[in-house]
């Protein structure tokens, strides 16, 4: 199973859903970097369950421990290990299914290639894993402060048939932190959150899209021809849980413009490009956009196939987002954080 993440500066990913901890360990990081906790668990907090209530009511602090890395709390260049406890697990709502494959959800697949699955809140596949995702971004952003000026900031765009007006930078992003579905217009995200409501109501769920843009990059990050900046950036955000497709810049839009028209220069600054280039940050703000599938665990009956080859018509008990995307922002800037850390660092091996 694949859970380590990147280049020069990697993340191991560990833990279960239901298990004891879920955590994360950090190589690569130089040392003397200010590991800054407060910053560390506002991260946590803007991902955490029970937020609010369009967020699953499973009730966790995500209170971390860093135990190895930091010494007077600085970087001391060796791995840093994280750990953040699992407190309100309620496996027992998982006993009905521990025979079912959940519509969505990983169970089919990883019980024909391991051959032994965590049955338990799915176990290595859930989302709860993404927590020690946002930890290590956010130590991610902490480097990229103390040697860069580069800025992550995401919000939520879209969510099933309500979406935000575009252009997205008429709108401060910043304000997307004032509601509860992290979207920067307030009468977009009204809407947005009533729509919710209803479809937790029913008991089904929604997707949408998430918008992100880094400011500040310089130019020349990125690996052709196989590291290549939106590469590495699509990799990691296609390791996200439920996340279905990404575009950078125009994307599928550009498909409907001409060479004349889409081709990106000094003078019109239309960026096109979303800011990479050929595989590189070409010094424009990088701007990429995220779908996401509605969250798979829904209490409306389905039809499921089960451990013997038959089917089953089963509700899916247990606590779930009607909506992830509110919760999926920090994680989306975690992870895009840590590429750019990851990327400025290769980059150091072409300064003079």
């Amino acid at each position: 199973m694949a859970n380590t993440f990147g280049n020069q500066l990697t993340i191991t990913s560990f833990g279960e859903s239901h298990g004891p901890f879920i955590g994360v360990v950090i190589d690569g990081l130089p040392s003397n970097i200010f590991i800054d906790t407060v910053f560390i668990q506002k991260a946590l907090d803007r991902r955490k369950p029970g937020q609010s209530n369009l967020t699953t009511q499973r009730q966790e602090s995500d209170v971390f421990q860093i135990v190895s890395g930091v010494f007077n709390e600085y970087s001391t260049g060796s791995p840093i290990a994280i750990l953040i406890p699992n407190k309100d697990a309620l496996s027992k709502d998982y006993e009905a299914l521990k025979n079912v494959y959940r519509p969505g959800h990983a169970d089919f697949v990883y019980d024909k290639k391991y051959g032994n699955r965590d049955y338990k809140g799915g176990g290595r596949s859930s989302a709860r894993i993404t927590a020690g995702w946002v930890a290590a971004g956010a130590i991610a952003s902490l480097y990229l402060k103390t040697v860069s000026n580069i800025e992550v900031k995401a919000m939520v765009s879209s969510i099933y048939n309500i979406a935000l007006p575009k252009p997205y930078d008429q709108y401060d992003w910043n304000n997307a932190e004032n509601n509860a579905v992290r979207c920067p217009d307030p009468d977009t995200a009204d809407a947005m959150e009533t729509l919710i409501e209803r479809i937790k109501m029913e008991g089904n769920s929604v997707g949408g899209t998430i918008a992100c843009k880094i400011k500040n990059a310089p130019i020349g990050l990125g690996e052709p021809l196989f590291n290549k900046l939106n590469a590495e950036l699509a990799k990691a955000m296609l390791s996200i849980n439920a996340v279905k497709g990404i575009q950078f810049g125009s994307g599928f839009d550009s498909t409907q413009l001409l060479g004349s028209q889409n081709n990106d220069n000094l003078d019109n600054h239309s960026n096109h490009d979303g800011g990479i280039t050929a595989g590189i940050s070409n010094g424009e703000t990088i701007l990429f956009e995220l779908a996401f599938k509605p969250t798979s665990s829904i209490s409306i009956p389905q039809t499921m196939l089960n451990t013997t080859g038959d089917t089953e018509t089963v509700s899916i008990p247990g606590r779930h987002d009607p909506c992830v995307l509110p919760r999926a922002v920090p994680i989306v800037e975690a992870m895009a954080a840590l590429v750019l850390a990851d990327h400025y660092l290769l980059n150091l091996k072409y300064l003079k």
